[in-house]
């Protein structure tokens, strides 16, 4: 047996310690040794039949995986062109630490065929809007939930792909990245508590260098693939009493879109008074906070 093992067998043995600040030492030794130490945790769960132990053996694993995740935000954060999708499988690993990324790839890579399958180059921005909706929410029949069902389930990717249910997030980022892979120009837009895309269209000149301009053609809504005009829009902006209207048709980063799923996520966890799992969510927020977060403060 090496040093290392003696002193993790060790420490196991402490994990019942009713002393507090001992128990956090241990912890904290513990936690220093990361995944590796988890086997070895739930060889302890399993053994034992205190109740204590047990709770204290769980919310350590957690976070091990919780202490993994948040470096794997902060390097998905530091890439130059985060990936949308990625970002998403990010959210649900705080729920799903073991889930298998690439079953959720090939799963989605199946909708993204399935949709090239059905476009072509001559289509109107409707038409295509009109395939990628057949697909998503007929084909595959994924539903759509209000964010006010508080439904924490609703935000996991990899739950929605398996249930067919989510909301406007989690269906969302899967039709943003389908769109993001075959070139359609689809964007979040910035609308004020609302999670809906714009079909941006670019008009190019022939006459000289302008390099083109941009045509907002129509909103989509991702929680069932209903569209809606500018002036649809134009209408509840007036009613919301909202202001600065060109700030809202702006697209959004992936980072702010990922910041805005779990700034979600976060108030359904407080809605249902889970006050740690908001504070853990508000923690993941910290570490991606974007450009224009920071110039609010």
């Amino acid at each position: 047996m090496t040093e290392q093992d003696k002193e993790i067998k060790a420490l196991l043995q402490l994990v019942d310690d009713p002393d507090g600040e001992v128990y956090d030492t241990i912890a904290a030794r513990l936690l220093h040794y990361g995944r590796q130490i988890i086997p070895r945790l739930e060889q302890v769960w399993e053994t034992t039949l205190d109740e204590t132990v047990q709770e204290r053996v769980e919310q350590l694993i957690h976070r091990v995986h919780f202490n993994d995740l948040q470096r794997e935000v902060l390097d998905w954060n530091k890439t130059a062109d985060p990936d949308l999708f990625f970002g998403a499988i990010l959210i649900a690993k705080y729920r799903f630490p073991d889930l298998n990324v690439q079953s959720l790839y090939t799963q989605f890579e199946q909708i993204r065929r399935n949709v090239w399958l059905e476009l072509n180059n001559y289509m109107t921005p409707l038409e295509q809007v009109n395939v990628i909706n057949s697909i998503i929410y007929n084909y595959y029949k994924l539903s759509g939930h209000e964010l006010t069902e508080r439904n924490a389930a609703h935000f996991f990717i990899n739950q929605t792909l398996e249930s067919k249910q989510g909301n406007a997030y989690a269906i969302g980022i899967i039709y943003l990245a389908i769109c993001d892979v075959l070139d359609i120009p689809i964007f979040a837009v910035g609308v004020p508590r609302q999670f809906i895309f714009a079909y941006i269209d670019t008009v190019h000149s022939f006459m000289g260098e302008d390099s083109g301009i941009s045509e907002l053609q129509f909103y989509i809504d991702p929680m069932n693939g209903m569209m809606y005009t500018q002036k649809d829009v134009s209408l509840y902006l007036k009613k919301i009493n909202a202001t600065d209207y060109d700030k809202y048709m702006l697209p959004l980063t992936t980072r702010s879109i990922i910041y805005k799923m779990l700034e979600e996520l976060s108030l359904c966890y407080s809605y249902k008074n889970e006050d740690q799992n908001a504070a853990e969510i508000k923690q993941l927020m910290m570490l991606i906070r974007p450009p224009e977060k920071e110039e609010e403060d």
